[in-house]
């Protein structure tokens, strides 16, 4: 029984961490997974591509909660993941890993879940494994589903969920350090609750545009980072343009390449890796051949 599963990254449009609601972007970065069920009770390996000294522990984590969840105990696993989600700058690689290896998983075992069901086994992994600081069920929905949604976190609810404009050319800045979220002081993230509040109200109005710049801004000064790609970015023409998660990656929107190779020529001269990609509208899927 062997199964291949592929969802998507995402960006942030309200980060939860200071009001428990949040909202996020799909984009597209394609993560995968490949889990093969073993006759070896228990026992779970994990192989990554790429990043090589990328922690495994949620994958195996993700594994034995679904397991757990079907009722399984005489079987093991052989999960591979393979991802251009860049890890530990704020671009949903932990949800997006869970997510993949939650429906590759399921659909090895020949189960099906609805997607609630499959959010809930993800983000119940991610908070096991200490990669989350709000259960992150909005980068998992927006992960998982592809589009712009708004969620609240604590009742693990979609409030809103619209398609995006997939010709939007959307920039992402990448430095070179990782930010991993033991190190996030959540005390500084919540002293910005009331501009998050404001964000979060524009959100739910569909005006993610402003909501992701509120928001980025407000988390940059709150957590240590530099605004100045941010601004740099809007001076250029971007339509929007913010801090993503816990950062320390870097997020904007341009309408036209013009205005994309514009905050691409500024965003190289200041360092880090610039990534070109477009928003995503569609939801994971998973198949047992290919």
């Amino acid at each position: 029984m062997k199964a291949r599963a592929t969802v998507h990254g995402a960006i942030t449009a309200v980060n939860a961490i200071a009001t428990g609601k949040g909202a996020a972007l799909g984009v597209d970065l394609v993560t995968e997974a490949i889990v093969e069920i073993t006759s070896d009770p228990g026992k779970i390996t994990v192989t990554v591509r790429g990043e090589v000294d990328v922690d495994t522990r949620l994958a195996e984590i993700v594994v034995r909660e679904v397991f757990a969840h079907c009722k399984v105990s005489d079987l093991g696993a052989k999960v591979e993941t393979i991802s251009q989600v860049p890890v530990a700058r704020g671009l949903k690689s932990s949800s997006a890993a869970s997510n993949a290896v939650v429906l590759a998983t399921l659909t090895a075992l020949r189960k099906t879940e609805d997607d609630l069901a499959v959010l809930n086994l993800g983000v119940g992994a991610s908070l096991k494994a200490g990669v989350t600081v709000t259960g992150a069920f909005d980068d998992a929905a927006a992960s998982y589903l592809g589009g712009f949604v708004v969620t609240d976190n604590a009742a693990r609810k979609v409030l809103r969920r619209d398609p995006v404009d997939e010709d939007m050319r959307v920039l992402i800045l990448v430095p070179d350090t990782r930010y991993y979220t033991g190190k996030v002081d959540v005390t500084r993230a919540r002293s910005v609750r009331l501009i998050a509040e404001e964000a979060f109200a524009l959100a739910l109005h569909g005006k993610y545009q402003a909501a992701l710049a509120i928001n980025g801004l407000a988390y940059s000064a709150a957590l240590g980072f530099d605004p100045k790609p941010s601004i740099d970015a809007l001076m250029a023409g971007a339509v929007s343009a913010g801090l993503s998660g816990k950062g320390p990656a870097v997020a904007a929107l341009c309408r036209s390449d013009e205005e994309a190779g514009k905050v691409t020529d500024i965003w190289k001269a200041q360092g880090g890796k610039v990534i070109q990609t477009r928003f995503n509208n569609r939801k994971a899927e998973a198949k047992t051949k290919w």
